[in-house]
């Protein structure tokens, strides 16, 4: 009984079903597709641009020596601190100035002599003159008397060159700072006999404000920056290096926060490397920056008053380069090919490849697919919401 009563049930089920398929084609039910994924489009901002050589370079000092002991002798003083930044003229070391000046005493003593020499020959030349007027006297012993002179005279010359050489020997006794810098820890203490077989290095000292910054320009570069100046009706002289500008960034800084000048540029190509090496001068007297850190570079080369740019996040690549997806006939999606320029902060610079009047995504474009349709909400081109507060921040394209 329980069988044939589970089995008269389940026939039920399998008949109520069918029932109800057959309503439903009655009724008309069919697949209806979903809308088409909203997006948001924009079409890419216009505006003038300043075009920039983005390269990288390392930092140098303006002046850096090893201070040597020109003299020998034992070391006296240390009068400065390991590290301490002092001016020009800045006494360092101390070497004894016994011997020195003993031997410039000597030297003004010589002098003095020969000039009291030199006085007794011109007063016998002289008479030897007057008596040879009135012709009492022989021309060999006013020749003689010349002679002595002339002697006395070198004398006097050899005396103050000694006397020069024993001031300039005392005054290196005193090792003092060539020019405004910082100085190195001493490699001599006090006691240590130096100059013994030639200079004897203590210390070095370096000046690092202002700050040069070197890098290379390859060959290219140089070829378009000529090509420029050409099309302008100018020609590169060494003399308009201080009115190009040029600016510097740290690895730790966004953009490129140190402005400074062109200050060199090598009169020829390095055959071996194809560059071209390039100087440029900086302010540095917070001591912000130091000799050989690596920096970001960046050189302008020319202006586009009608320069293109897009969200740099709405850049996408593929194995042809970068490229844009933009709004076609029907609100259909189309993928462009473009080439890319200079970052300015959040945007970036369109070379070719892109029309002003184009619509491109910008936000939702994951579901934005080439060929596929789409519901356009069409805004304005600007950066994202975390980079809006700061437009004007430039980074650097690696």
């Amino acid at each position: 009984m329980r069988v044939r009563l589970y089995q008269g049930l389940h026939l039920s089920v399998v008949l109520a079903g069918m029932a109800i398929l057959v309503s439903c084609e009655e009724s008309g039910n069919t697949y209806v597709p979903p809308p088409p994924p909203p997006v948001r489009v924009a079409q890419p901002l216009q505006q003038p641009v300043t075009l920039y050589f983005e390269l990288t370079g390392n930092t140098a000092p303006l002046n850096a020596v090893d201070i040597e002991a020109r003299v020998q002798g034992y070391i006296q003083s240390i009068d400065y601190q390991d590290g301490m930044t002092v001016m020009k003229g800045t006494k360092l070391f101390g070497i004894e100035r016994d011997t020195y000046q003993a031997q410039l005493d000597q030297a003004k003593a010589s002098l003095a002599s020969q000039q009291a020499s030199q006085v007794g020959a011109k007063q016998e030349y002289d008479r030897q003159l007057n008596l040879s007027k009135q012709q009492v006297t022989t021309q060999t012993a006013v020749d003689s008397a010349k002679a002595t002179l002339d002697e006395a005279n070198a004398s006097i010359l050899n005396a103050q060159a000694n006397l020069d050489l024993a001031t300039i020997n005392l005054g290196y006794t005193e090792v003092l700072a060539p020019f405004d810098g910082t100085v190195t820890d001493h490699l001599v203490d006090i006691g240590a006999l130096v100059g013994v077989s030639g200079p004897t290095k203590l210390a070095s000292i370096v000046q690092t404000d202002p700050l040069y910054a070197y890098f290379n320009v390859s060959e290219t570069q140089v070829l378009m920056i000529k090509e420029s100046l050409a099309k302008q009706g100018h020609t590169f002289k060494q003399t308009d290096l201080p009115s190009i500008p040029a600016e510097i960034g740290l690895q730790t800084e966004q953009g490129y926060p140190h402005k400074g000048h062109l200050d060199y540029v090598s009169p020829q190509l390095d055959a071996s490397t194809g560059t071209l090496q390039v100087r440029a001068l900086f302010d540095n007297k917070d001591r912000a920056m130091l000799p050989g850190l690596f920096v970001r570079v960046r050189v302008p080369v020319g202006h586009n008053d009608k320069a293109l740019l897009v969200r740099d996040d709405a850049i996408g690549t593929n194995q042809l380069g970068s490229y844009l997806l933009v709004l076609g006939k029907d609100d259909v999606i189309e993928q462009k090919q473009v080439k890319t320029g200079q970052r300015e902060g959040a945007l970036r610079v369109i070379d070719s490849g892109l029309d002003p009047a184009d619509w491109v995504v910008t936000q939702g474009i994951q579901q934005a697919i080439p060929g596929s349709k789409v519901t356009p909400e069409k805004i304005e081109m600007n950066p994202p919401a975390a980079a809006a507060g700061d437009a004007k921040a430039k980074t650097t394209t690696q």
